[in-house]
């Protein structure tokens, strides 16, 4: 189903959308275009400003036009797989609401369990040096430093347009970041800190998986190969910028837990751990560089 038509008098340019539909026949438009209820009930909640609670009680009220028109365009496009979260301009991590677009990843729920390992990872002394590789909206730094004020937390991206966007989700919400542009470790120089943390590409080349994703930033999905080699190369250099007794946590693939602990052992680090995410897979790995004067 799909909007009417202009009269064969006018223009595309200047026809009014004029469509009565309300909003139960319009949540059943975007079902008829292959979203599920709850995108559906999301998609039109942030047009018409209202939760889904109120959706279900007013389904007999009329939209209005220029919201019915727009809401018809973004049903569109998320029935081309563009995410949510890009078509509606962000999206909820960690409790707090993040611009996001196609210069960065759209934050999954299974990273906060990253974030919540990070806190308990943190020392409770103040002030403890963190910092956020590849930080992409900037949601991992951001939901940390908005549990640890005292925190002095840098996050670092290849891409500028993604600095661009933490930086602006950053000062939207009043949280204290430094930002540096780079890739990996290379963003901060001589710089130690008591915990790194990482959500780096992990996806292998091959994996099916990929093409669902195609509206993501690739560099941000995989880095090729086996996957892997993000994490090889933070691994690396890690001991070079790590406190005595710092941390290196870091997000992955369910199938890779085997391989990050190993590349860790590799490296000095002990202590090494992994954790479930929400669906209860293996998804993040941490160690702790303790070997005085190894590097």
């Amino acid at each position: 189903m799909t909007p009417p038509a202009a009269d064969a008098g006018a223009t595309t340019a200047t026809a009014p959308f004029s469509d009565a539909r309300n909003v139960g026949q319009w949540l059943a438009h975007a079902r008829d275009r292959g979203l599920d209820r709850v995108d559906a009930h999301a998609l039109l909640g942030h047009h018409l400003q209202r939760d889904r609670g109120w959706l279900i009680a007013h389904d007999g009220d009329p939209v209005p036009s220029d919201i019915a028109q727009r809401f018809a365009v973004d049903c569109e496009r998320r029935a081309r797989g563009e995410p949510l979260a890009y078509v509606i301009g962000w999206r909820e991590f960690h409790g707090l609401r993040l611009r996001v677009g196609p210069a960065v990843l759209v934050p999954r729920p299974d990273t906060e369990t990253l974030v919540d390992w990070a806190l308990e990872l943190m020392p409770a002394a103040s002030a403890p040096a963190v910092v956020d590789l590849g930080t992409g909206s900037g949601a991992i730094a951001l939901a940390l430093a908005h549990r640890r004020h005292d925190a002095q937390i840098v996050a670092t991206d290849v891409s500028r347009d993604a600095l661009a966007c933490a930086a602006s989700n950053a000062e939207r919400l009043g949280l204290k970041l430094a930002f540096a542009h780079g890739a990996w470790w290379e963003a901060v120089g001589a710089q130690r800190f008591h915990l790194a943390v990482s959500n780096p590409p992990y996806i292998a080349a091959a994996d099916p998986h990929l093409a669902d994703l195609r509206h993501e930033p690739l560099q941000a999905l995989s880095p090729g190969g086996d996957g892997l080699d993000a994490v090889r190369q933070i691994v690396a250099m890690a001991p070079r910028h790590l406190h005595q007794h710092g941390w290196l946590l870091l997000e992955h693939g369910w199938d890779q837990a085997v391989a990050v602990q190993a590349l860790l052992r590799a490296a000095g680090f002990e202590a090494i751990a992994t954790r479930t995410d929400l669906a209860g897979l293996p998804r993040c790995t941490a160690g702790c560089w303790r070997t005085a004067g190894r590097r």
